[in-house]
């Protein structure tokens, strides 16, 4: 009876350790992308995958994920909805990487509960409209080649920029050269207005198209009145040439004709 009792109470210690560990493997491996490291001491789960080589944004992070720490990898796109299933997700480092390009819905999913998206440091030189307009988190831009248009002006008015890295966004590139390798925030403080200067560029260009089409059509009536000047004249010199008898026996000829 004893020795059942010994076995019973090891078989229950057992059992929960097990159960712990399982729990814990729950947490921490079973659903941890195998390239990362992930960390939930605090009840905050956070990801780890700095500086890993990765390509690509893994496809298996923890659903409670916090805090994704994605800095210092390869990655050179953001995919559509690629954090959708992130709905407790806070801060996302995407900086260092090569991102080139980003989706109109890459970040569907995670609008409303981020507080903060670090996209500085990379290849970014546009963003399409509406891609971050319903993020409400502070956004790093700094240090990519952007090129400053009417249309990344129109992108940045909806985001809430980060005030401690928004000097360093510059225009690498601006449809206006005197701009190019300028502080971005400098420009526009400066009262320039990219969409204006689009405007008056198209402008610009109607006119000459409008005057090209008007030269040519004054060159063509005054080719065509020329030209019939000189028809006119041709034609009074050569019946001024001819004798006048001729013309009083057209002119008989005529008149019997109708008789």
């Amino acid at each position: 009876m004893f020795l059942i009792r010994k076995v019973y109470r090891f078989a229950n210690l057992f059992l929960r350790w097990g159960i712990f560990l399982l729990l814990l493997c729950f947490h921490t491996g079973t659903f941890c992308p195998s390239q990362c490291h992930c960390s939930d001491n605090t009840g905050v789960m956070v990801v780890h995958c700095s500086s890993r080589n990765l390509e690509g944004i893994p496809n298996d992070i923890p659903m409670e994920t916090v805090l994704l720490k994605l800095d210092a990898n390869k990655i050179s796109q953001i995919p559509n909805n690629v954090f959708r299933h992130l709905d407790y997700l806070q801060e996302l480092d995407l900086s260092k990487n090569a991102i080139e390009k980003i989706e109109i819905a890459s970040f569907t999913g995670i609008t409303e509960g981020l507080r903060l998206l670090d996209l500085s440091n990379n290849h970014i030189n546009n963003i399409p409209e509406g891609a971050l307009a319903k993020l409400r988190a502070k956004i790093r831009l700094a240090n990519n080649p952007w090129n400053c248009d009417c249309a990344f002006q129109d992108v940045l008015q909806e985001l809430k920029l980060d005030p401690e890295t928004v000097n360093e966004i510059i225009c690498q590139t601006s449809v206006e050269e005197e701009y190019a390798g300028k502080p971005l925030i400098q420009v526009l403080d400066a009262g320039v207005n990219f969409c204006n200067i689009l405007h008056k560029t198209t402008d610009v260009a109607m006119f000459i198209t409008m005057f090209g089409w008007f030269t040519m059509v004054i060159t063509y009536v005054v080719y065509y009145v020329r030209h019939n000047q000189e028809d006119a004249r041709r034609h009074l010199e050569y019946l001024k040439s001819l004798p006048s008898t001729q013309i009083i026996t057209k002119d008989f000829d005529t008149v019997s004709t109708v008789l």
